[in-house]
């Protein structure tokens, strides 16, 4: 784990006083003006280095959710009754099985992200020599076994410890699927080219979609995409060490699920590959381009789903296409509004979250907001209308979260894995 604090860059340019001819002061005074002039060109670029504000914005919303945002339409539907509101709520939770909802769309969305941010500096490490590629390797390393433990942590938080029996410990986690996703298309931008990246892709999709569809093995004769005749399910629980999600047959975050995971990251990769390029047709045509391709995976997605059902327990293919889709419509949504209008301080309020996006995720586990948030305007709370008080609740859970990362961004303290 790492702690970046951020301090502002000076400005000041080196000058190369040894290319000057010895002569009278004035001479070299002249002399050093020049090469700075000259020097200052080739010296300007490399220290201007765009940054994607729309990543950490969208990164941002993606966690509000997670963070209490979810139970916000429900509070609103006891204030107004307005059908629309109960409609948005029913997006804040997970589908049953087949299906999807917008809650289904957050943690592939930040596999996808975290696969942008890969593809808008790729480095080709295959090239260089050992040693020179070995502490991006110890880092890869560290950050995966760092994210496995973290995942743990967060699994058996919540007030109830982790276990000392290793057998009844949850090792498969969300951020255990973040670390694999991200481990491996580090690997792959690192050693492969894009066209190897994208047939990569197609064949862990079409691959991963033939395995489930014609499966080797399974645990009972309920069917290849049912939660106990998968083939998920089946590997799950013959390889998968430790607990299962609700001790289920399959677990949301299995073995076998991780696969196709991969891809959603490897998506990512291709849009920060994209946007990064500079494109003479202007930044409108990227975001033209990247609205068409999400269509298309979103369209795509759908289109497979009744023989590859959209189904985020197994994270079947198409639920990886439908989820790349949408992942890359908001990202055209946010790059639009954020870093092509430049219309940004509304994003403000997800950029806080989205610096320290793992750091309060973690914390959601560990730490009792709830409680903080009923000791430090409980009594506001309860001053307000019945109907109004779980609307209170929800603002009061997430204000004091964002403060404390306001705390940490205005000091410049970015904790990242």
């Amino acid at each position: 784990m790492t702690i970046i604090i951020d301090k502002p860059q000076s400005s000041i340019e080196k000058t190369n006083i040894a290319k000057i001819a010895p002569g009278s002061g004035a001479q070299s005074a002249v002399a050093v003006e020049s090469t700075a002039k000259e020097e200052e060109k080739p010296l300007a670029k490399p220290l201007v280095k765009a940054r994607l504000k729309s990543l950490d914005a969208l990164r941002g919303f993606d966690m509000f959710w997670i963070l209490g945002g979810e139970a916000i339409f429900a509070a609103l539907l006891l204030i107004s009754g307005w059908a629309g509101f109960k409609w948005l709520d029913g997006q804040m939770h997970h589908s049953v099985w087949h299906g999807f909802t917008f809650y289904d769309l957050i943690f592939p969305l930040f596999i996808f992200l975290s696969g942008v941010a890969l593809g808008l500096s790729p480095k080709r490490l295959d090239k260089l020599p050992l040693p020179q590629r070995m502490p991006l390797y110890q880092h890869a390393i560290k950050r995966l076994f760092l994210l496995l433990l973290f995942g743990v942590i967060y699994n058996h938080g919540w007030g109830t410890g982790a276990p000392f029996a290793l057998g009844e410990v949850r090792y498969a986690s969300v951020l255990g699927r973040i670390a694999f996703a991200w481990f491996f298309c580090a690997l792959l931008v690192w050693h492969t080219s894009l066209r190897t990246q994208i047939v990569t892709a197609i064949v862990i999709l079409v691959g991963y979609a033939l395995l489930q569809t014609f499966p080797f093995m399974t645990l009972d004769n309920s069917g290849a995409f049912s939660a106990t005749g998968s083939i998920n399910a089946a590997v799950d629980t013959l390889l998968l060490p430790g607990i299962t999600y609700q001790n289920a047959a399959v677990d949301p975050e299995g073995i076998l699920s991780t696969i196709p995971a991969v891809v959603n990251g490897l998506f990512g990769v291709f849009v920060g590959h994209f946007i990064v390029k500079p494109q003479v047709k202007g930044e409108w045509f990227k975001v033209a381009i990247l609205a068409l391709s999400g269509l298309g995976l979103l369209l795509l997605g759908w289109a497979v789903s009744p023989w590859n059902p959209v189904n985020k327990t197994l994270w079947t293919s198409s639920f990886t296409l439908v989820t790349s889709g949408w992942s890359i419509l908001f990202l055209a949504l946010f790059y639009s509004i954020i870093d092509v209008l430049k219309v940004q301080r509304w994003a403000f309020f997800f950029t806080v979250i989205g610096c320290n996006s793992i750091v309060i995720y973690i914390a959601s586990s560990i730490v009792n907001w709830k409680y903080t948030a009923t000791s430090l305007f409980g009594a506001g709370i309860s001053s307000l209308p019945n109907h109004v008080q779980a609307l209170g609740s929800v603002i009061a859970l997430l204000l004091v979260q964002w403060l404390v990362l306001y705390w940490m961004y205005k000091r410049n303290i970015f904790i990242k894995v």
